[in-house]
């Protein structure tokens, strides 16, 4: 009998990229599914980010690097941070990576040890908890009212903490929910960080997709004690629309950013010499593509909230940021089709996807199971009947 590694009982695989694979199988067949499943943009890379990879193949860039990353290309992300963050790093506090995702798991198994406890708020992104089971350490999830935009509080930080806690996890802009925080609650939350010493991953990958005016805030840059004690994760998957280049970045104290480095350089050698360049060209180049793509996802983001709250039993919040809405569909939980009952958030996406062929995600992958996650990054004619079917199914429901 074959017998696996512990570490495949501690975790669970992606539920949102086995909805996605499924989706794609079905496709496949010929089923015409409509996929808001993926936290993916629908535009293509910009033409001279993919020029710029060109070029480096042309040139022969397509040897192993330095396991961190190139120097350049970690120049220039010390000079995204102080442009769009107001954060001072230099070449040897930052580390190029395969993805963020690979960043923020990186920056865990840097500081998380056996028993340490890491702070989530419930919703969540599906790996967080998973990437500290990994490690060895213990998720302690804190449930976000909707009351509260589904953010967690200071007061309920601190009492989360305990001797144990090792660190926080900050998301903002969410995956799942879309929610922002202000820098108000950004900085009642720093100040709890500082004053129990513990660390934080600022995840920020969604930092460039805002809307309503909202601004961006970095916990890092609020002081020297909460610089000192954020490791700041970003990277070009989303903003760039450069998801299947895999290229993230992290920056944090010179000490940490070292041992991300050791196991980066034992894991992959080095992230994609090509898409090192390619990164290059992103934050280097244009920008001037980022706003004709916010105002679609605006766009879009405005008809499916509407639409939402407009169906009987549906409730959802009007997000501040990335390309996903969050709707609470629980109301429909216990109603059946043929015989099959609807028990949660899982069985109501199944239904969806078997039934109306739309791909979304069920909420229990990310904590909280009354919901499922929906991604607008999608054209707004596949919206349009995504959600017609959508309606459709739920008046089938008995």
């Amino acid at each position: 009998m074959m017998v696996l590694s512990p570490a495949l009982k501690r975790i669970k695989p992606s539920i949102t990229l086995a909805i996605t694979s499924k989706a794609k199988a079905m496709q496949a067949k010929g089923i015409d599914v409509i996929a808001l499943s993926a936290g993916e943009p629908d535009f293509g890379t910009p033409r001279h980010i993919c020029d710029a990879a060109v070029t480096a193949i042309k040139e022969g860039f397509t040897r192993y690097t330095p396991a961190s990353g190139i120097n350049e290309l970690k120049e220039v992300v010390c000079e995204k941070f102080k442009r769009d963050n107001g954060l001072d790093y230099t070449s040897k506090q930052v580390i190029i990576n395969c993805g963020a995702k690979h960043s923020v798991f990186l920056a865990v198994l840097a500081l998380v040890g056996p028993e340490d406890e890491v702070i989530i708020p419930s919703p969540y992104w599906v790996s967080y908890p998973e990437m500290v089971k990994l490690a060895g350490g213990k998720p302690v999830i804190v449930s976000c009212s909707e009351e509260n935009g589904m953010k967690i509080s200071a007061e309920q930080l601190r009492k989360a903490i305990t001797p144990k806690t090792k660190m926080f996890i900050l998301n903002s802009p969410s995956n799942p929910t879309g929610m922002v925080y202000t820098e108000d609650e950004i900085e009642a939350l720093g100040k709890v960080i500082v004053e129990t010493g513990i660390y934080v991953i600022a995840d920020e990958i969604y930092e460039k997709l805002i809307y309503d005016g909202i601004k961006h805030v970095s916990i890092a840059s609020l002081s020297n004690e909460l610089l000192n004690r954020t490791i700041t994760v970003n990277g070009v998957s989303k903003a760039y629309c450069m998801t299947g280049w895999r290229i993230g970045y992290a920056a944090g104290p010179e000490e940490i950013i070292k041992g991300m480095g050791i196991f980066q350089s034992q894991e992959t050698s080095n992230p994609c010499s090509i898409s090192q360049k390619a990164a290059l060209a992103a934050l280097n180049g244009s920008h001037d593509f980022l706003g004709p793509m916010l105002v679609e996802f605006d766009r879009r983001r405005q008809y499916i909230v509407e639409r939402l709250n407009s169906i009987e039993g549906i409730s959802c919040n009007k997000p501040m940021g990335s390309f996903y809405v969050f709707p609470k569909v629980s109301s429909f939980y216990g109603k059946n089709l043929r015989g099959t009952e609807i028990d949660g958030s899982l069985a109501f996406c199944e239904y969806m996807l078997n039934e109306k062929h739309i791909a979304i995600v069920p909420g229990i992958g990310f904590g909280a199971d009354e919901y499922v996650r929906i991604s607008y990054a999608t054209s707004m004619d596949n919206i349009e009947k995504a959600l017609d079917r959508f309606e459709n199914g739920l008046k089938e429901l008995e």
